[in-house]
């Protein structure tokens, strides 16, 4: 990545960013982290208490985007192939043909993910992995840009289905949205006559500039000190106390995706460690699993993650620069 290009993904980062935060007021930190997630080609789940503006949130990225995006509320009752697909017989051509699913969009939103059956889950995970759906043995493509905003609950937990560990490993961020501070609200009230303001804003850019983007954040460029640190940092969540389950590693492959978009976002062409830094707790947290004991006495995912990361000491020399300089 040319820093020219870099200037212009920061650019174009930010209006996004700022479209989708009319709808969503006072969480700019927020959408950023879901417009990275887009941007690393992953997805994110988002869980928060009811009315906090989830939806709104996935309603208004569905809406900067010139591409299809779609809603699943996920039921109890809800089948794979009600996300899927199926496959219909047709008399008149003696065929069976196959009928896309609402996954078949650009941005697709799975409210409230965790009142499904495992199955169905299961069903939706392996789309958002594979990228395709398979039916009949034929091979499905859901197509570029392709993400999952998945929503959960935490309270009313009846008549629910955990996320497993293994499953919540294939969300790229978990991040919640929280509620909006005391302008934000007021803001909010004033305009309660708009009942929904992710319907009034306009597409900024296309799906295929998306696409665009995503190959061009593969491009920034990682220090091999960089490396090493987030290397260093999943190792040692897998060695802290009471923590059972460390950061796997497709956990430090997301990391370094989720930082190469942030760094490009702020108009580098390159990664550093503060970039790793901030994004640690989405990325990582998430994936963490502690002792029932830790749990018991208040332990959190994110506290482990910030005792790591204070004693992990960042590389604050290129390694890579030190390593070309006795080659010239």
């Amino acid at each position: 990545m040319t820093q020219e290009q870099a200037t212009w993904f920061a650019e174009t980062f930010t209006r996004i960013v700022d479209n989708v935060s009319q709808a969503v007021l006072g969480k700019q930190n927020v959408v950023r982290l879901v417009v990275t997630t887009l941007l690393s080609g992953g997805h994110v789940l988002l869980e928060d208490f009811p009315g906090t503006g989830k939806t709104q949130l996935a309603r208004a990225l569905g809406q900067t985007l010139q591409a299809k995006s779609s809603r699943i509320q996920f039921t109890p009752d809800l089948l794979p192939s009600d996300v899927t697909g199926v496959s219909i017989f047709d008399p008149k051509t003696q065929t069976f043909e196959f009928h896309e699913g609402p996954i078949f969009a650009s941005v697709v939103l799975a409210d409230e993910i965790n009142r499904a059956s495992p199955k169905t889950q299961s069903a939706l995970l392996e789309v958002m992995e594979e990228g395709r759906v398979t039916v009949d043995g034929v091979p499905h493509p859901v197509g570029q840009p392709f993400i999952v905003l998945a929503t959960q609950n935490p309270i009313e937990q009846a008549g629910t289905y955990r996320l497993p560990e293994a499953q919540l490993d294939r969300f790229l961020m978990k991040t919640s949205v929280g509620y909006p501070d005391h302008s934000a609200t007021v803001h909010i009230l004033q305009g309660a006559s708009v009942r929904d303001r992710a319907g009034t804003l306009d597409a900024v850019i296309t799906g295929q500039a998306v696409s665009d983007m995503v190959d061009l954040a593969d491009t920034v460029h990682v220090d091999p000190a960089v490396l090493e640190y987030v290397s260093r940092l999943v190792e040692e969540t897998r060695r802290a106390p009471g923590v059972i389950v460390g950061v796997s590693v497709r956990g430090a492959l997301a990391l370094v995706r989720a930082a190469k978009t942030w760094a490009a976002a702020h108009g580098r062409n390159y990664v550093v460690p503060d970039d790793v830094k901030e994004l640690a707790e989405p990325v990582l947290a998430h994936r963490l699993v502690l002792e029932a004991e830790a749990e018991f006495e208040g332990a959190t995912a994110a506290d482990a993650l910030a005792a790591v990361l204070a004693d992990v000491v960042p590389p604050a020399v290129r390694r890579g620069a030190q390593e070309q300089a006795p080659r010239q």
